[in-house]
């Protein structure tokens, strides 16, 4: 059955969310990044990390707790290595901080080839693909991995949530060879405890062996939800690992304490950020079969992978893609009556005019 989306301006929605974040004292520049992200997840049809979540996520974890500063500055830590920069983020808002990570990998890349950013004490990001999307619409290839605000994933074979839903996001600069960027994000577990949240407030059901109760049962029922389970087993299990040690190496502590500052005790309970952006020149042999150019050669890759009659498997980003022309076309940002309502709570809370779904044009999709 289609699903009907109120459509709403983007200025309407950026001005609601840079309020709500100047209200919880935020600076008007990091406000108004952590609006810019929100529209950008909404616009890609990201529903599990637009405001709603954002804004939620910094209730339980960052101002509203001790995981987030607001005008909290980035302090640029020594590296002996050109090409590389140490960040401590001073628990900065996670938008801001990777916003200018990324702007400084790519800088980095455009110098030396390659760009390393890694953040120490970090306030989680929220959807990772929309950092390496941006750096790949610009023409990089682009890589970010953080740990998650929350040890709530139960490893492989084991019973107690050690691990983080720890995201990968990829992104290749593939515009010119198939229409839009390839964007490979997903996090670690099954499904993102933001999935978890929407299902919820939507009233559907989760996958199945994706979730656990309280008391290690698995579950369908997102309300009932307590913890995660990895994707793809030992696979998804290993791959969430990898952001974990990760940020051992930059400076996180052990994930079960992450924003849990009641058992911290002097240890370090914030997450750990790493960005990588390279340049394609960097990576060339300039030896691509019958003369073509290194765009040609990628497009004529993609094309053999969707050959063979394969032509109706998507590409990684593709859906992201198509949503963002159903909101271009749309005129505005598409949200659902529930997520109305929950905008509201965040207008009521930061003295702001409700939205009346009235005043609302409508779509199906």
């Amino acid at each position: 059955m289609p699903e009907t989306f109120y459509i709403v301006p983007e200025a309407q929605h950026n001005a609601l969310i840079t309020a709500a974040y100047c209200h919880r004292g935020f600076q008007a520049d990091e406000a108004a990044e952590g609006a810019r992200f929100c529209a950008e997840a909404t616009r890609h049809g990201i529903r599990t990390h637009n405001g709603i979540k954002a804004l939620h996520l910094d209730h339980l974890f960052g101002s509203g707790s001790k995981g987030c500063v607001p005008g909290a500055q980035i302090e640029e830590k020594p590296s002996r290595f050109a090409a590389t920069k140490i960040w401590n983020a001073n628990r900065k808002l996670g938008q801001s901080t990777a916003y200018r990570a990324m702007d400084e990998a790519i800088r980095l890349a455009d110098q030396y080839g390659v760009g390393t950013v890694s953040v120490d004490n970090a306030f989680h990001y929220l959807w990772g693909g929309g950092y390496v999307m941006d750096a790949a619409r610009k023409g990089y290839i682009a890589y970010t991995n953080c740990t998650a605000a929350l040890a709530e994933v139960v490893p492989f074979g084991g019973k107690f949530p050690t691990l983080g839903t720890n995201p990968h996001s990829w992104g290749f600069p593939t515009t010119a060879a198939v229409g839009y960027p390839i964007v490979i994000d997903w996090a670690t577990s099954v499904v993102a405890m933001g999935r978890v949240q929407q299902l919820a407030r939507e009233g559907k059901s989760l996958p199945p062996d994706a979730a656990v109760d309280e008391n290690g049962v698995v579950t369908t029922d997102p309300k009932r939800a307590k913890y995660l389970i990895p994707f793809g087993a030992h696979k998804g299990y290993g791959l969430s690992l990898i952001n974990e040690i990760v940020a051992g190496f930059v400076g996180g502590s052990i994930p079960t304490i992450r924003n849990r500052w009641e058992k911290a005790e002097g240890d370090k309970g914030t997450c750990c950020f790493f960005f990588q952006v390279i340049h394609p020149d960097a990576i060339s042999t300039g030896a691509f079969a019958k003369g073509r150019n290194q765009q040609q050669n990628v497009q004529a890759i993609i094309g053999d992978i969707l050959g063979h009659g394969n032509d109706r498997c998507l590409l990684p980003g593709q859906l992201e893609a198509g949503w963002a022309k159903r909101t271009a076309d749309a005129g505005g940002l598409l949200f659902s009556q529930a997520e109305i309502t929950a905008f509201n709570e965040l207008a009521t809370e930061a003295g702001q005019p409700l939205w009346d779904s009235a005043s609302f044009k409508t779509v199906a999709y």
